[in-house]
């Protein structure tokens, strides 16, 4: 059906570059689909020239019934979905704050597009509690940091850098950039992740402890902690988008990042609407991440 499609699209966009940036090929694979069509049907659809592409006598006549075919297919593919449930299926995450912040709405919103019946159910936590949801069918999927997880398929989908986080008035708030060693100085607020925390294990790498006042489970707490003068933290930066809270962020020297990855322990036994948000995320980070 592919073939049909990158016709098709190329029709509609008058450019197989443009079809190609729509439907996600290179402009040779549509160039390539188009004239196997072409040899399917034994005919020459499409002429090219350097003003774009025109269809052929033979291909004004064949657009109908293409048309027609690529429309059965995509009510086909809807019927299908239907009747595995996927309109009303239920769709259970175990997630972590930035995630459920400021990637979970964009994304239930675009998804909820396409299928608008389907339900969601967020389950909060740290990396540990997801991974424990996940092993024991809690969730049927989660959001954590590979490192943190095992006996799980996992998938890389951003990396996301750490930042420390001060109060405004500290001295080192008038700095570009902090190191590690400046933030053993002083009381540090850590913000309890289960198993694994990244900067801490920075921290142990490089030799360093952070002098820790204050474990806590809320990352917005520990903002507000910070606004208090009560202490500094290291914080995603995801999270720290469309922060509320008067603090200072700054770059820290070395750099710590984390890969947010998607974990899962068997997806062929997942809920149809599981397995279709799935690749609905997996595609839409895969697109984010060739754009930079």
């Amino acid at each position: 059906m592919n073939s049909y499609y990158a016709f098709i699209k190329a029709i509609e966009t008058g450019s197989f570059t443009k079809a190609a940036e729509e439907l996600g090929y290179t402009q040779s694979a549509i160039s390539q689909m188009v004239h196997s069509l072409e040899e399917e049907l034994s005919t020459t659809l499409i002429l090219r020239s350097r003003k774009g592409i025109t269809l052929t006598p033979d291909g004004e006549e064949f657009l109908p019934y293409i048309k027609n075919i690529c429309n059965s297919h995509r009510e086909l593919i809807e019927k299908h979905k239907e009747m595995e449930g996927l309109q009303s299926g239920l769709i259970r995450i175990g997630t972590f704050s930035s995630v459920t912040c400021h990637w979970l709405p964009g994304l239930i919103k675009d998804f909820k597009e396409q299928y608008p019946t389907v339900h969601f159910e967020l389950h909060q936590g740290n990396y540990t509690d997801i991974s424990n949801w996940i092993k024991e069918g809690s969730v049927d999927f989660g959001f954590v940091n590979s490192n943190a997880v095992s006996n799980l398929t996992t998938i890389p989908l951003q990396e996301d850098e750490m930042i420390a986080v001060l109060p405004i008035n500290h001295p080192l708030a008038a700095y570009r950039k902090v190191s590690l060693k400046d933030l053993t100085n002083g009381p540090y607020i850590l913000l309890d992740e289960g198993v694994i925390n990244e900067p801490l294990v920075i921290f142990k790498q490089n030799d360093l402890e952070p002098n820790i006042d204050y474990r806590v489970y809320d990352p917005y707490a520990i903002m507000s902690m910070i606004e208090q003068e009560l202490g500094f933290s290291i914080l995603p930066k995801l999270l720290l988008n469309k922060c509320p809270y008067n603090i200072a962020t700054k770059a820290i020297s070395p750099s710590i990042v984390r890969t947010i990855s998607l974990a899962y322990k068997d997806k062929k036994v997942l809920p149809i609407a599981s397995r279709y948000f799935i690749d609905f995320i997996i595609e839409r980070y895969r697109k984010l991440n060739l754009m930079y």
